[in-house]
C-alpha cells in the first residue's frame, strides 16, 4: 500500500472511491471494513471480481505470468482462500506493508478481468 498511515480497510475504501465513477465497476455491498469472507468485500467488473480485501490483504486477479513474476520478486503471494495450500494461480495477495501501489494493481486487475472470457 502506498500510504503507510492507512489501515488496510481504509486503503481498500480508497480503492472503492477511486472506482466509484466507473460505470462498469460494481462496488462492494455493505460495510467493507468488517467483511471477511471470500468475495464479501470485492470490486467487480462485468460480474467478475477483480479486487477484494481479505484478511487485511489486497487480493487482485492478474494473469498467471504476472502473479508468478510478483511472487518471484517477493512483492506478493499466491492467494490461498482456504489456507490449505491450494493456491489460485491468477490471484495475488498483497500485504498492507507492501511497497506496491494498490491502486495501480487494482487498475491492472480491472483491465485483466474486463478482458477475461
Amino acid at each position: 500500500m502506498s500510504d503507510p498511515t492507512l489501515t488496510p480497510a481504509e486503503g481498500f475504501a480508497a480503492l472503492v472511491e477511486a472506482f466509484a465513477a466507473s460505470a462498469n465497476v460494481t462496488p462492494p455491498a455493505g460495510d467493507v471494513p468488517t467483511r471477511r469472507a471470500f468475495g464479501s468485500s470485492e470490486l467487480k467488473v462485468q460480474g467478475r471480481i477483480f479486487a477484494m480485501l481479505t484478511c487485511d490483504r489486497l487480493v487482485v486477479k492478474l494473469p498467471k505470468t504476472r502473479v508468478d513474476a510478483l511472487v518471484a520478486s517477493g512483492d506478493g503471494e499466491r492467494f490461498d482462500p482456504r489456507r490449505d495450500g491450494r493456491v489460485m494461480k491468477e490471484w495475488l495477495s498483497v500485504a498492507p506493508t507492501s511497497q506496491l501501489a494498490w491502486l495501480d494493481l487494482a487498475r491492472e486487475a480491472l483491465a485483466f478481468a474486463a478482458g477475461a472470457r
